[in-house]
């Protein structure tokens, strides 16, 4: 069974969890058309996929990683919508759509942005029998410090000074540890608490996190000059046309992809402690570095 069809059922439950959390919003009837426009819009639900896959790793149950999954994918789908402002990437296009800006206006896209960063902590921290609340407490500090300053805000951060600057390979890793990264760990750590993982667990699941983040930015900067618009959804050769630091450029583009192998062969070698329930975090490891889009 392909991993789309496997991972189908996470994606359909991620999704009507993420519906009834916005039916719940009593915001003005524009700003909840923009949360909807952002929310749902063809988005691959990696980083929910994420923490269900690591929360079957570890023998635990999806309800008790519902919220976390919903979480993870408000901030990643706030981080889209800010980052494709005029302010920062100037983008009209994602994921085959105009951008939520362009779709309705930058304040509205602004405000959705922050509403969605809001609905993932009020996700997050709703009681729920499943989980202890001292558990509930790490997983909001977990996204927190990995969407804000010490994260994915500071990988942002560097990206906007880092246009037409010399960058070492390792600087342009320590950003992209920070604004891709932080948020991919941070799905795999919650899909472990989820599961009461012990501190030997949360290690290797860290490693594995950690290498799977890095591929996939390679694997985005590879496919920026691989693949066209239309198999991206986005404007293809973005990055080469604002002189941002990629790895290709840095390594050439046969070292790139050998060295998202590199990133894979890491992060299987990581799950080695764990049995068979890891199949799909290998899986998933596998296609960060195969897809095309």
């Amino acid at each position: 069974m392909s991993l789309s069809l496997q991972v189908a059922p996470w994606r359909q439950r991620v999704d009507a969890h993420l519906e009834a959390l916005v039916a719940r919003s009593e915001a003005a009837p524009r700003l909840q058309a923009a949360l909807r426009y952002s929310l749902f819009n063809g988005g691959k639900r990696l980083r929910p996929i994420l923490v269900y896959a690591t929360n079957q790793a570890l023998g635990g149950n999806s309800e008790a990683a519902d919220a976390a999954a919903c979480a993870v994918e408000c901030i990643h789908a706030y981080s889209l919508v800010h980052d494709d402002l005029p302010a920062m990437d100037d983008d009209d296009l994602r994921r085959g759509q105009p951008t939520c800006h362009i779709a309705f206006d930058e304040a509205t896209a602004v405000l959705a942005g922050d509403a969605l960063q809001a609905l993932a902590f009020e996700a997050l921290s709703d009681p729920r029998d499943e989980l202890p609340s001292t558990t509930q407490l790490a997983m909001v500090r977990t996204l927190a410090r990995a969407s804000g300053d010490k994260g994915m805000v500071a990988g942002q951060v560097v990206d906007t000074q880092a246009a037409g600057g010399p960058m070492t390979l390792e600087a342009l890793e320590t950003m992209h540890a920070l604004k891709t990264g932080a948020l991919i760990r941070a799905s795999v750590t919650l899909g472990a608490l989820s599961a009461g993982a012990d501190t030997a667990a949360l290690k290797a699941l860290e490693r594995y996190a950690e290498a799977i983040g890095l591929a996939f930015q390679v694997q985005d900067d590879i496919l920026d000059i691989e693949s066209d618009t239309q198999t991206l959804g986005k404007r293809q050769g973005a990055d080469i046309a604002r002189d941002k630091p990629t790895y290709p450029a840095l390594l050439g583009l046969e070292e790139a992809k050998a060295k998202a192998r590199k990133l894979q062969a890491t992060a299987i070698e990581a799950l080695a402690p764990f049995n068979d329930r890891a199949g799909l975090l290998r899986a998933i490891a596998a296609y960060i570095i195969e897809r095309d889009h």
